[in-house]
């Protein structure tokens, strides 16, 4: 995997060489001072309104699912939104209904609801096929998002994707609509390139969790990297460096195969 993610450095600017080392995209892109999308709503029957920030480009198009009680203004998000603007490409981050700046009570949602969420924003928000990048509970959704959607599901990409992890680590917890949402218990019907990030200091979900997602997902294209001193969040700028060079190699992938 890390020759593949290699490769797709090649057409991200600026560039500029460091100890020998090229770096590929500028601090700009881990959350520097570039002017960011703005924010928009979208009005839906019966439901709150959804919040989120679209850059128009190329396809594949980059949607970035958050974590739990996440929003979209987080560091991994910016910096996606940064890359994709190098390249060209769509991308668009948006809050779950009850979170950030979207409308709604967060103690009303449901695993459930906000998976309706992520099904409203690939049905009427993007156009064509996208890569979904899930972070924590934002992983389990996109899983949940591929099965539903495949056809608008090019390529996934996991960072401490939480699969199940609401009903395996909460079992006390009123969450009975969660464990109707599980995907581990047999073969997970995504045939899309997967790629899954965790770090093995992840003190919130264990690793093995993206070890179980790869030996469940039905693609042949599954790569799982595993940062040795990554902690949950993997914000730290290489992890975030990390994140990007793999969603790169990914469009690279998917466009040659275009």
């Amino acid at each position: 995997m890390a020759a593949s993610v290699l490769r797709g450095f090649r057409r991200v600017a600026p560039r500029t060489v460091v100890h020998g080392k090229v770096s590929v995209f500028s601090d700009m892109c881990l959350g520097g001072v570039r002017q960011k999308s703005t924010v928009q709503y979208v009005t839906r029957p019966d439901l709150p309104k959804l919040a989120y920030r679209k850059v128009k480009g190329k396809s594949p198009g980059v949607v970035f699912l958050p974590g739990f009680a996440s929003s979209m203004a987080g560091l991994k998000a910016e910096a996606l939104e940064e890359f994709c603007k190098s390249l060209g490409h769509a991308f668009l981050r948006f809050d779950y209904t009850g979170c950030g700046a979207s409308e709604g009570v967060w103690t009303d949602c449901s695993l459930g609801s906000w998976k309706r969420d992520v099904l409203y924003v690939l049905d009427e928000l993007v156009e064509g096929p996208q890569i979904l990048v899930g972070s924590s509970m934002g992983g389990w959704l996109m899983l949940l998002a591929a099965i539903a959607r495949p056809e608008k599901t090019d390529a996934l990409v996991g960072i401490a994707t939480a699969a199940d992890h609401f009903v395996t680590a909460f079992k006390s917890l009123p969450i009975e609509e969660a464990e109707s949402h599980c995907v581990l218990q047999g073969p997970i019907p995504v045939t899309c390139p997967v790629r899954l990030i965790h770090g093995l200091k992840d003190p919130d979900v264990p690793w093995h969790i993206s070890m179980q997602v790869a030996e469940r997902v039905l693609s042949n294209d599954v790569d799982i990297i595993l940062r040795k001193h990554g902690q949950h969040r993997m914000s730290d700028k290489d992890d975030v460096k990390l994140m990007v060079y793999t969603i790169d190699d990914l469009i690279d992938k998917l466009t040659t195969m275009a």
